[in-house]
């Protein structure tokens, strides 16, 4: 969240200011990329991209505040993530031999950038176990932040259905908590 620097930072951004802009960026990225490691594993980072260049392209049509927003980006990303489904499942695939990989390093550092991942690998595994609209529910309410009619309009339920689904969704995940013993 942003907070009370929104209405500056989105002003500055609409300007073509790149620092304002950066603190819209860092303030949704981390809550946009969970939501799209679940609903588009394989290409959240892909999708994040083609999101904020949709961003950058209405950002000076944009109005509204900060909950507007962040609505609005994750409405973006969710069209993406479905555009991406759909040419995902257009193209075919062959699946390489792992044998036939490279085995070496692929990034300077990998055992930090491993435990950092450790959590929300954990955190995206246990809500890829809950039924595909729970999860996306849980994750626009909880991580993007919105609100059960924001999340409503964007999935096409009511605020009250909206409500039900998270807190089944989150009955669910305490369930499976418990029985992996995760701990924090």
């Amino acid at each position: 969240m942003i907070g009370a620097a929104f209405a500056t930072a989105l002003a500055g951004a609409q300007t073509g200011d790149e620092e304002a802009f950066a603190c819209l960026f860092r303030g949704v990225q981390p809550a946009l990329l969970g939501y799209l490691r679940v609903i588009a594993a394989d290409a959240a980072e892909d999708v994040a991209s083609e999101t904020w260049l949709q961003v950058v392209a209405g950002l000076g049509r944009f109005r509204g505040d900060e909950a507007a927003f962040r609505a609005w980006v994750f409405t973006i990303a969710r069209h993406r993530a479905i555009d991406a489904g759909r040419a995902r499942a257009r193209r075919r695939t062959i699946p390489l031999d792992q044998d036939e990989l490279p085995q070496g390093p692929t990034a300077p550092d990998a055992g930090e950038a491993a435990m950092e991942a450790i959590s929300t690998q954990a955190v995206v595994a246990l809500l890829a176990a809950l039924p595909r609209d729970q999860a996306e529910i849980i994750l626009l309410r909880v991580v993007a932040g919105l609100s059960n009619q924001d999340v409503g309009r964007l999935v096409g339920k009511s605020p009250g259905a909206v409500r039900v689904a998270a807190h089944r969704g989150l009955r669910r995940l305490a369930a499976l908590v418990d029985r992996e013993g995760v701990t924090a």
